[in-house]
């Protein structure tokens, strides 16, 4: 068992109000992920990308804004969102907003997939 403990003094706009959790080393995953922790009166930054993503509310209550419509987001909410779609979160309320996110594209699960049928690929095992 590896246990990776969340930094909270590393949450904040500099990067964008998440700690990268996954991939590690001993972690052969086809995805990446981040904890959010959005505090109150901020937001994230407004962005898009190529990768694939779904974000899962924790606590708190948010907003969020993509493609010009803003949507309440709450604990057990999921959202996804495909390639090149803007989104960001907004925290309006008064209390820290906390999410869950979640990653992929085509080149994370092709490397997952090599690593898995071939070993000495997987940086577990020096590869």
């Amino acid at each position: 068992m590896e246990v990776r403990r969340l930094d909270r003094d590393l949450l904040g706009p500099a990067n964008n109000h998440s700690q990268r959790l996954v991939p590690w080393a001993a972690l052969n995953a086809p995805f990446e992920g981040a904890w959010c922790v959005v505090k109150a009166g901020t937001a994230t930054t407004a962005h898009a990308h190529h990768e694939y993503e779904i974000f899962i509310a924790v606590s708190g209550e948010a907003v969020l804004s993509s493609k010009g419509e803003r949507t309440p987001f709450r604990p057990g909410d999921i959202v996804h969102f495909p390639p090149h779609v803007d989104h960001q979160v907004v925290n309006d309320g008064d209390e820290d907003f906390q999410m869950y996110a979640v990653w992929w594209d085509v080149p994370m699960s092709e490397n997952f997939v090599a690593r898995d049928r071939d070993p000495s690929l997987d940086p577990r095992n020096g590869g």
